[in-house]
């Protein structure tokens, strides 16, 4: 379920925090922190989605709540929980995945507070009176207004956010991850295994990948300086390095992954976490060095479609 692409930031990670974390973090196994670290980012997934469910379903909660008030009115007594029969609801929960890994309790002090809040604000949406007010359930309606909960009532919510940020510490680093994570899960509820999102086929790459960039940090370094030009190597934006030196190495021996594949990758990941020049400057250097190993045939490709 996590993507080569999410890999590769918890790689960056991993390396930017080795780099900069001093001699501690440099004595730690760097290939157990990364597990620790994509555990840490299933577990949070999994709370997210867990509490996304449970906003669903608080329509019940709240209907028998109104109705155990002494003098109940006719609103209390007509709460609509449309909602809570939502079909693709319903297929997460249902989910063995989901059940298994939601077995033990998930909430924190604080999770039925911001359940309700959450809740609350969304029963209070044009959005959500035009769903419930619908007769019958239409199978995009019924996927709309359980993303809408998460896109447009969760992530931007500063009292949901930090609620998530006392729970979890990885959210700053995790939270672009998560709403990719989950819009790929929502376009297939229930069909990916949440007991193990990093396959062993990913979890080989993701460790191949980080001893790689350490082991042959020097030799990727070598590579990139004479293409720095007026630049000075100990000037450059040190996530901008370390993302070159990633590429360098999945140019170099990472046989399966095509060089467009690896160049465009990193140039969106330089885009998104570095600076707002990063993606060209990183761009122009690897294109430089691809071109340079070609000429050298350093370069040796294995056409995945044809690999036994």
């Amino acid at each position: 379920m996590i993507s080569r692409r999410n890999i590769r930031v918890k790689v960056m990670q991993e390396l930017y925090a080795k780099q900069s974390g001093g001699s501690e973090t440099g004595k730690s196994d760097p290939v157990a922190d990364l597990q620790k670290q994509l555990d840490h980012s299933s577990q949070l997934f999994i709370y997210l989605l867990y509490f996304l469910t449970e906003v669903a379903r608080y329509a019940e909660t709240d209907s028998r709540i109104r109705l155990s008030k002494n003098l109940p009115t006719h609103e209390d007594r007509n709460v609509n929980i449309k909602i809570s029969g939502n079909e693709m609801l319903w297929k997460i929960l249902e989910s063995e995945s989901f059940k298994k890994a939601t077995g033990k309790s998930l909430e924190f002090s604080d999770t039925r507070d911001m359940v309700k809040k959450v809740y609350n604000e969304l029963a209070g949406t044009d959005e959500y009176l035009r769903y419930i007010n619908k007769m019958g359930r239409d199978k995009k309606e019924e996927k709309d207004i359980i993303v809408f909960i998460f896109t447009n009532l969760m992530l931007p919510s500063d009292y949901f956010v930090q609620h998530v940020e006392e729970h979890f510490v990885n959210w700053d680093d995790d939270a672009e991850m998560m709403d990719q994570l989950m819009m790929n899960y929502l376009n297939r509820p229930g069909s990916y295994d949440l007991q193990q999102m990093v396959g062993e086929e990913k979890w080989k790459f993701a460790k191949t990948l980080l001893l790689t960039a350490i082991e042959k940090m020097e030799y990727a370094t070598e590579l990139i300086k004479p293409k720095l030009k007026n630049w000075d190597a100990d000037r450059i934006a040190a996530l901008d390095m370390i993302l070159m030196q990633m590429g360098v190495c999945e140019l170099l021996y990472f046989e399966t992954i095509p060089p467009k594949v690896t160049i465009n990758e990193y140039i969106d990941l330089a885009k998104d976490y570095s600076t707002p020049q990063s993606g060209q400057f990183v761009n122009g250097i690897l294109d430089s060095i691809h071109k340079e190993l070609v000429a050298e045939q350093k370069i040796h490709k294995i056409d995945f479609r044809q690999k036994a």
